[in-house]
């Protein structure tokens, strides 16, 4: 193996520790949207999970329901975006801009 060919294998290597470490950070934030002007709010942590969902009380009528389940999706649609945009910029950092397939 060539000395350069080495050098790029060790640099994969840390870049992939950095990327795995940063993952781990960013599984532990929390990023918030809300739809309906605030009637409707989504937590979602960087994995993209569901952490919360507030629903304000003068949201929810029996007789709109469609309106309600509207306002869910809109937030948590928001909410995973905002994840998505937040470890797309902290990944962007690691790998200095590059688009490496298959990170995402």
């Amino acid at each position: 193996m060539s000395k350069g060919l080495g050098n790029i294998m060790k640099q994969a290597q840390l870049m992939q520790q950095k990327m795995a470490r940063m993952q781990e950070e960013l599984a532990q934030c929390e990023v918030e949207a809300s739809a309906g002007g605030g009637m409707v709010t989504a937590v979602v942590n960087g994995k993209q999970q569901l952490i919360t969902l507030k629903i304000d009380q003068g949201v929810v009528d029996p007789e709109d329901v469609e309106m309600l389940q509207d306002l869910v999706v809109a937030a948590v649609n928001e909410a995973i975006k905002k994840s998505q945009d937040m470890m797309q910029q902290e990944m962007s950092k690691i790998t200095g801009g590059m688009n490496i397939p298959g990170l995402f």
